[in-house]
């Protein structure tokens, strides 16, 4: 094996989802791949030409056009592109473009399409991408009341303009609605201040009822984004009020539909690869949550949210992996960072800590460590200051039990295993998602796939492990009902991450460790563990369709706190479902409380 075939391996192993290849595979895929270096501006290929495979991209930056010349997405490191051509005619439907010094590996056209046949998740992965190459949410397809900004600041009609130029510098915005008990008079911006008040030389104390637009055209929450672009562009308006039933509900701008434009994860993780400073990758990330609701207005699937959501904390991980290596200088033996917990299953949402920790290599001697803990601490620092929260349970690369050599960590495991009590049952559980975020990814291969099997052929630990995953149970009450927190501040909710997500994470791990499955996320391992026969085809849809409404709820809740101008966590109010959603989100529940049953009671899945 070449060196080149080698780096391209490693750089695989962290990319989906050739992660998910067998190692032999994976090698024979790698040596299929050609390295290319463009210079800036240059054209990948036109839409129109024949393609000669499929483009990922290592380093740089790529936009991707569509027939018009208009820039449909910009892509960054690990982000393929050209698979909607591949799929279809072998033609492309874009244009792809450089915009910066870039490395591509190319992937032949047959190759892909051999991948595609023989690997289920390879196939599942660029169907899901088929919409549009690093497509984001259609602005022109999405409902009024997913792009405007709530609780739109307001005045009376008798406000002096004085009053009203302060209040719109206080909420830093741009326009007021003029109402008179909520009702709707008109609208006054920053610019009809200046023309009509400052250029007319009206005195402050003029009313903003003589300067406003009065009966100001505007839309109800029901309308689709295109609507505004429409009116906006034919009336020449940068404001647009948004009315229900005669009320001021919102307020768009245009400036909120650049903001809305301009975020997608690619845009995000381009930023980050270029942020020199820490409080710079924190204004990044501050952006997650408007992500998180475009995501989730673009009825995009739970999984593909979480994994986009994922790859900025990945990304700003390895950003800060590198400012530490910049500060402290060449690390002295090779290592390997790693996430676990929900960031290294790919499931993040809009709340998260951090779960991290860091492999050595055995050559490392105890005058090296003080090198990896300043890692730990200056990385572990940065991602929370980045709003990654330290993890309660001091599961972090900054706690020296997690930053260890490998021949302390094959012990861990091996001592976990043999030794099954709660609180190594508990390890366990966090160590089986780990997954290589930065450093030599070759540290973790083969432990990975020791561990399965050692751990598989222990029944006690599998049994151990079955015990452990029954402990969360979803929220189901009597009389079709549900179990809501009886007091404090979430009182009558349930919590959808420990009571609703939770118990389904745990059942997917227990299948992987019984087939010895090396799959991470949480809905991969249960299609693997359908694939490999660990549970039942029947019991396998059920279960994955639960848990897709489940983490389907979870997130549309979060965006809905996100759009009410409150930040995200993970309790919901079943009182505020419909009785449609009510049910089926208690039949779920049920699905998972019987899954549970079957592997309590030895049986497997039911069939």
């Amino acid at each position: 094996m070449d060196d080149q075939t080698a780096t391209i391996i490693g750089f695989l192993e962290t990319v989906h989802p050739y992660d998910s290849l067998p190692q032999d595979e994976l090698a024979r895929v790698a040596g299929c791949f050609s390295r290319r270096v463009y210079a800036p501006g240059t054209e990948v290929y036109r839409i129109g030409a024949a393609l000669e495979g499929l483009f990922l991209i290592k380093r740089g930056s790529v936009e991707v056009l569509d027939r018009n010349g208009g820039l449909v997405s910009i892509l960054g490191p690990r982000n393929s592109f050209g698979e909607r051509g591949l799929m279809r005619d072998g033609l492309a439907v874009t244009t792809a473009r450089t915009t910066e010094e870039s490395v591509l590996l190319m992937l032949p056209a047959v190759r892909f399409r051999e991948l595609l046949t023989a690997y289920p998740a390879f196939e599942r992965f660029f169907n899901r991408a088929r919409g549009g190459e690093g497509r984001g949410s259609d602005l022109t397809t999405l409902r009024v009341a997913d792009l405007m900004a709530r609780h739109p600041v307001t005045c009376a009609p008798d406000t002096p303009v004085q009053e009203a130029a302060r209040r719109m510098r206080d909420a830093r915005v741009s326009s007021l609605g003029v109402v008179r008990d909520e009702e709707l008079l008109g609208i006054v911006t920053v610019r009809d201040l200046s023309n009509r008040v400052l250029a007319a030389g009206l005195p402050a104390q003029t009313p903003v009822s003589e300067v406003m637009t009065a009966d100001p055209v505007s839309l109800p929450p029901q309308a689709l984004g295109s609507d505004i672009l429409h009116i906006m562009l034919e009336r020449r308006i940068g404001h647009l009020p948004v009315v229900e039933a005669g009320r001021l509900v919102g307020m768009i701008t245009q400036t909120d539909l650049t903001r809305f434009q301009a975020v997608s994860s690619a845009q995000l993780i381009r930023d980050i690869s270029s942020a020199e400073r820490v409080e710079d990758m924190a204004a990044i990330t501050a952006r997650i949550p408007q992500l998180l609701v475009q995501l989730t207005a673009g009825n995009n699937a739970h999984e593909v949210t979480t994994r986009l959501v994922t790859d900025i904390t990945d990304a700003v991980t390895r950003r800060l992996l590198q400012m530490a290596e910049a500060a402290l200088g060449p690390p002295p033996v090779p290592y390997l960072w790693l996430a676990c917990g929900s960031q290294g299953r790919q499931e993040q949402t809009g709340v998260s800590d951090q779960d991290n920790c860091l492999f050595l290599h055995d050559s490392v001697t105890p005058d090296d460590m003080p090198w990896f803990h300043a890692l730990a601490r200056q990385v572990s620092d940065g991602l929370s200051v980045c709003g990654y929260y330290y993890c309660p349970g001091d599961m972090m690369a900054t706690n020296p039990k997690w930053c260890q050599p490998m021949r302390v960590w094959r012990d861990y495991f091996r001592g976990w295993v043999d030794k099954p009590d709660p609180m190594a049952q508990m390890l366990a559980s966090v160590m089986f998602d780990l997954r290589p975020i930065g450093g030599a990814a070759t540290l973790f291969r083969d432990l990975q796939a020791e561990t399965l099997e050692m751990a598989s052929k222990n029944t006690i630990f599998v049994a151990h492990m079955i015990a452990n995953s029954l402990k969360h149970t979803p929220p189901l009450g009597l009389l079709r009902g549900f179990a809501t927190i009886r007091s404090g501040e979430f009182k009558n909710h349930v919590d959808m991450k420990l009571n609703g997500v939770i118990p389904v994470v745990d059942l997917g791990r227990v299948y992987a460790l019984i087939g010895q499955l090396p799959e991470v996320n949480t809905r991969a391992r249960l299609l693997a563990a359908e694939a490999a026969g660990v549970i039942s085809v029947s019991g396998a849809r059920d279960l994955i369709e639960a848990y897709d409404l489940i983490a389907t709820m979870r997130l549309e809740n979060q965006a809905a706190l996100v759009k009410s101008g409150r930040r995200p966590d993970n309790y919901m109010a079943p009182s505020d479902l419909s009785d449609f959603e009510r049910s089926h989100l208690r039949d779920a529940f049920v699905v998972v409380r019987t899954m549970q049953s079957a592997i309590g009671h030895g049986r497997g899945a039911p069939g």
